[in-house]
């Protein structure tokens, strides 16, 4: 079994941080790639449950792009991570998973230049793949933790089983939630 301190001290020893919501109650880890295609099939149930919990759920979105099978989801990885450091992440996120099929390098500029992000630090973080480390710690860090596949999940530290449907993840969250604190979850 993984736990998310084994995964945070993994992080912290190869200078990479976890992003973590203060106040939040449930930590949730996805392990996502921006061309599997069962990650963008279950992209908009979670945003809208993201959306719908965030004063009680932690989502943390980690890389871990198949680069043998997909062309293009390591420099998908490096433009959201790009977004991430001008505070776009989920922005670019939600762009680049509804046009899986559109990830070449002119289509992560024009959506960055979408959403309004500083281009000369865009094309320079990319150029420089300033972010490639901290994308590699993801893929080390999902490996230790026993990804196979995208997406997977682990609410606080546990791997959960999602191969029916993501109610088994909306239950495993339900159910660290009720143990810290009664009715505080919408519904999906």
């Amino acid at each position: 079994m993984f736990h998310v301190d084994r995964y945070r001290e993994t992080l912290a020893s190869h200078g990479m941080r976890p992003i973590v919501s203060k106040g939040a109650v449930v930590e949730v880890i996805q392990f996502g790639d921006f061309e599997c295609k069962e990650c963008g099939r279950v992209a908009s149930s979670l945003r809208s449950y993201r959306h719908l919990n965030a004063n009680v759920v932690s989502f943390n979105y980690k890389h871990f792009p198949d680069s043998e099978w997909h062309r293009y989801a390591f420099q998908a990885a490096e433009a959201a991570e790009c977004a991430r450091a001008q505070g776009q992440f989920w922005a670019m996120h939600h762009l680049l998973i509804t046009n899986q099929d559109r990830l070449d390098i002119r289509s992560l500029y024009a959506y960055a230049e979408s959403l309004g992000l500083d281009m000369a630090r865009f094309t320079m973080e990319m150029d420089e793949e300033t972010h490639v480390p901290s994308i590699r710690a993801d893929i080390y860090g999902g490996t230790l933790a026993g990804v196979h596949q995208t997406p997977t999940y682990l609410v606080d530290g546990v791997l959960v089983d999602t191969t029916r449907g993501l109610h088994a993840l909306f239950e495993a969250i339900r159910n660290v939630a009720t143990q810290r604190q009664s009715g505080v979850l919408s519904q999906e």
